[in-house]
């Protein structure tokens, strides 16, 4: 009989990834415990808006339906994506996806990432398999040879079979396995902030890539966009310094106007960009979700959607794990890594690869990289193609 501190699972972070991975176990048999450091989320209220803000696909709206987050959600602070405008350098170098050309009912959904969290966390908290430790800092992780045992800073000790390291970039999970990064800094900031608008966006997602780096604005409810600017520190920090109306003025002339005048809504922040892998997503009795294992450039939108991947394919593993009822076999966390590894590489070669191709200043590139989204536009099946992936 487990003691009352045992658990067959123990998740070490609270956000989106986490509290996915939690949920997903919920019904799998397993006894889950989440450690998380910060307070329970609180949804925004009213005119009070995030300013990170998430674009989730449609399959993984199917899955955090499954969780029971999704139609928890206050609705009218979602929006749906109906078409995407990618510019290029020239005027006429554009590649438009339509949600009705491609038969769906949308591209994918943009919400406030604590809308969400709190979504995930409601479902937590009616949870009868899910044991929550929030506001607990973990202090220290110490590997047996039948299980992990946790120290917090009070004092407890939590034990687990298996823990799962969704605590972010800069996972101390990971520091205390022992596991190292590879990472490449791309030298710029991602800028943050959310304007409302002269004229309606109708659901359109904007990206422009610029002398700059990539701009991309995204629909909220109503005459508002998220803005996203990718772009080198010097430039960041320029734009971090200026009043919100010349803020809303530079964003605006750089989008072309194409939603007329802006206003600041959120004060603008910023974020460091990079390129990064953990060595492994697996060792003896632990695996890493999310940004603990693995971070991609913001330009494709594609980060939280990976850590969703994560936490479905782990949670499908750790289920279907059959006669083996030791839930940190390394034989299943195994299945795991090599199920994900295809899927991970796959988006930071076309993420790192897209920057490459528009960060170069070689001769002839330019002219190259315009060419391929006029040809990629006209390619009707090719787009299906890629909004077939983008929409998984």
């Amino acid at each position: 009989m487990m003691a009352q501190n045992d658990f067959d699972v123990l998740v070490v972070g609270g956000g989106l990834v986490g509290a996915a991975c939690a949920l997903a176990l919920q019904d799998s048999g397993l006894t889950i415990a989440l450690v998380e450091a910060a307070p329970p989320p609180v949804a925004p209220q009213g005119d009070g808006w995030d300013s990170r803000i998430y674009a989730i696909s449609p399959g993984n709206a199917a899955f955090l339906t499954r969780l029971g987050a999704w139609d928890g959600l206050d609705h009218a602070r979602v929006t749906t994506i109906e078409a995407m405008r990618v510019q290029g350098d020239a005027a006429n170098a554009v590649l438009e996806f339509n949600a009705y050309e491609a038969a769906v009912p949308a591209l994918g959904y943009l919400l406030e990432s604590r809308l969400l969290q709190a979504a995930l966390w409601q479902r937590l908290q009616q949870a009868t398999q899910v044991t929550l430790y929030s506001e607990v800092r973990c202090q220290r992780l110490d590997w047996r040879d039948d299980h992990v045992q946790l120290t917090v800073q009070d004092g407890r000790t939590l034990r687990a079979r298996l823990v799962i390291g969704a605590d972010g970039g800069q996972s101390w999970t990971r520091a205390q396995a022992g596991l190292s990064v590879s990472s490449s800094d791309y030298r710029q900031l991602g800028v943050v902030a959310n304007f409302a608008t002269e004229k309606p966006h109708h659901g359109i997602a904007y990206q422009w890539f610029r002398e700059h780096g990539a701009l991309a604005w995204l629909p909220l409810p109503g005459q508002r966009m998220s803005m996203v600017w990718s772009t080198p520190v010097a430039h960041a920090q320029e734009l971090l310094a200026l009043s919100p109306e010349a803020l809303a003025a530079e964003v605006a002339l750089a989008g072309g106007h194409a939603l007329g005048e802006l206003q600041l809504i959120t004060t603008a922040a910023a974020f460091p960009l990079r390129l990064q892998n953990a060595e492994c997503m697996i060792a003896p009795r632990l695996a890493l979700a999310g940004d603990a294992a693995h971070l991609v450039h913001p330009l494709a939108g594609q980060g939280v959607n990976l850590g969703f991947h994560d936490a479905a394919c782990l949670a499908e593993v750790l289920t279907a794990r059959g006669a083996q009822a030791d839930a940190g076999a390394y034989s299943l966390l195994r299945r795991y890594e090599r199920a994900r590894k295809a899927d991970i590489m796959a988006m930071q070669v076309v993420t790192d690869g897209l920057h490459a191709l528009f960060a170069s200043e070689l001769p002839g590139v330019a002219g190259l990289r315009n060419w391929g989204m006029r040809f990629t536009n006209r390619q009707q099946w090719l787009k299906r193609r890629l909004m077939a992936h983008a929409m998984i």
